[in-house]
């Protein structure tokens, strides 16, 4: 026969195992969701510029993810969409789709600063919207489209649905109907 202490002992190490599992797993998760995918050394200006060109010459639009590596949705989105084989393909097949870094509290140095502006009078104040923004362009780089993240938004992540409904509305083919 084992003793209730024996018993309750058991039952505790297998709460801490059992708490530990957790634990490590939401962090393994968390750790994947965060992947950085903004590159803080590029102009913006130039990156987008040359997706331009790109988009123009296969015929595409460009969208720009606009937000920073500081910013959980954004980082939520980006991994949102590269697991999502639907909206990977609409994007692959119609956008010049970029990661665009804004990150107004490392603006702080004048040159920073100058770029960062530069960066919102590009792209119409997308700020206003909240991070992420996403702004369509079309082949010749005109702001077309400006989209609030929120509306795309369901509990923690994002509404397939509606992501698939934002990029098919701004197609190349869409529009020019």
């Amino acid at each position: 026969m084992v003793s209730g202490k024996v018993v309750e002992g058991m039952v505790s190490m297998r709460l801490i195992l059992s708490l530990t599992v957790m634990l490590l797993a939401l962090t393994v998760g968390a750790q994947t969701a965060l992947k950085k995918v903004y590159n803080e050394d590029v102009n913006p200006i130039e990156q987008i510029d040359e997706a331009v060109v790109k988009a123009k010459s296969e015929g595409k639009f460009v969208v720009c993810q606009v937000g920073g590596n500081w910013c959980p949705w954004c980082l939520r989105f980006a991994d949102f969409i590269a697991n999502d084989s639907t909206i990977s393909h609409v994007v692959d097949e119609n956008f010049v789709y970029i990661h665009v870094n804004y990150n107004p509290r490392k603006s702080e140095d004048g040159a920073k600063a100058q770029q960062a502006a530069a960066l919102m009078k590009r792209l119409n104040d997308c700020g206003r919207f909240g991070f992420p923004v996403f702004v369509v362009l079309d082949g010749e780089g005109k702001v077309i489209h400006t989209q609030d993240s929120s509306f795309l938004e369901e509990g923690q992540g994002y509404n397939q649905k509606k992501v698939l409904r934002f990029f098919r509305n701004w197609t190349p083919k869409s529009v020019k109907q």
